[in-house]
């Protein structure tokens, strides 16, 4: 039998070593599990686009996505004209989040409107290509052919009016008085367009545009090219044009429409977009369901594989939300 002394040395040297256990496995926990705030709660609204647009295609699959991320949040989709008005939206609090091509939001800057020194970027999303659509047989070969003919230009509140408007002023035409100019969206520009109502129509999109696709199936079209001379008249503006830029729509882009040739065209960075009213849990959340979700959206919307984590961080014109740069520092090698 141990002494008594031997006895109590042994038991403070076990109550030691649990004691040491106990610290090691808390600090173990405190590695392994997710702490600081709470899972989001609550609601949220989001502005997406016309109905068979890729924006709202696309807030479509991000929404069943959020909801398996986000079980304790309430998704609501807006439908909206485009960019214009969902920076608006988002800017006076009638939204959370939208996406929008960064001229429009440049402009919606430069312009001071309501609530633009709130708003904040989270994301850098996919590429839009502006698509000047005519008939297979059209004489329309340029943008300046435009002169006297009926043009769908994109609703009022669209980035496809704000960027239309700018490609024929920079062809020398006035979009008020040199076309008749039809307030349409994409959800009914391809009918209209078919049936003989219009002679061309300007969309701006993501590469394919499913609207686009489908009226090359059943009609035949042509993609007006929107040459680099132009594009250096378009950025000789200044201010907001600066984000336009130079691009090619592939040759598989529309096979029907192209017929094996690759398109010159303009292209302009969508964001996602949201203020400083936001939650920095939530904005996190969602910027990382945004990226996690990119493969599986793309699936059915191509433009979503375009997602790129690498330049997802450059939202210019806006500074990024206190969230979204939690998510970038959690992710960052």
């Amino acid at each position: 039998m141990l002494p008594v002394a031997l006895t109590r040395i042994g038991r403070r040297r076990s109550l030691r070593a649990g004691a040491a256990l106990v610290v090691v496995l808390g600090l173990l926990l405190w590695w392994l599990l997710p702490l600081g705030d709470s899972p989001p709660t609550g609601s949220l609204s989001f502005s997406t686009g016309v109905r068979s647009g890729v924006y709202q295609r696309y807030g479509e699959r991000l929404k069943g996505a959020l909801a398996k991320d986000l079980p304790d949040v309430s998704i609501e989709l807006q439908t909206s004209e485009g960019s214009q008005q969902n920076i608006a939206r988002v800017a006076t609090g009638k939204a959370d989040f939208t996406i929008a091509t960064t001229d429009a939001v440049a402009t919606y800057l430069r312009d001071r409107k309501p609530g633009a020194e709130r708003l904040r970027g989270c994301v850098r999303l996919y590429d839009d290509y502006i698509q000047l659509v005519v008939d297979r047989g059209s004489e329309i070969r340029k943008v300046s052919d435009l002169r006297g003919k009926k043009v769908a230009v994109g609703q009022p509140g669209s980035g496809v009016r704000l960027v239309a408007d700018r490609l024929m002023t920079a062809a020398g035409l006035d979009p008020v008085n040199d076309v008749t100019a039809i307030p349409a969206g994409i959800d009914t520009m391809p009918k209209l367009l078919q049936g003989g109502k219009l002679d061309a129509f300007f969309w701006s999109g993501g590469l394919p545009t499913t609207a686009v696709a489908d009226l090359s199936d059943r009609f035949e079209i042509r993609l007006v090219p929107l040459e680099d001379t132009l594009i250096k008249q378009l950025q000789a503006a200044g201010g907001s044009t600066r984000y336009y830029r130079s691009a090619v729509m592939p040759a598989d882009a529309y096979r029907n429409a192209q017929q094996g040739q690759a398109v010159p065209t303009v292209a302009v960075a969508n964001v996602l977009v949201t203020t400083d009213r936001t939650d920095a849990a939530m904005t996190e959340a969602f910027t990382r369901t945004v990226i996690d979700s990119r493969d599986r959206i793309g699936r059915e919307v191509h433009a979503a594989q375009l997602v790129d984590l690498r330049t997802a961080i450059y939202t210019d014109p806006l500074p990024l939300h206190e969230g979204a740069k939690r998510y970038y520092r959690s992710v960052k090698p």
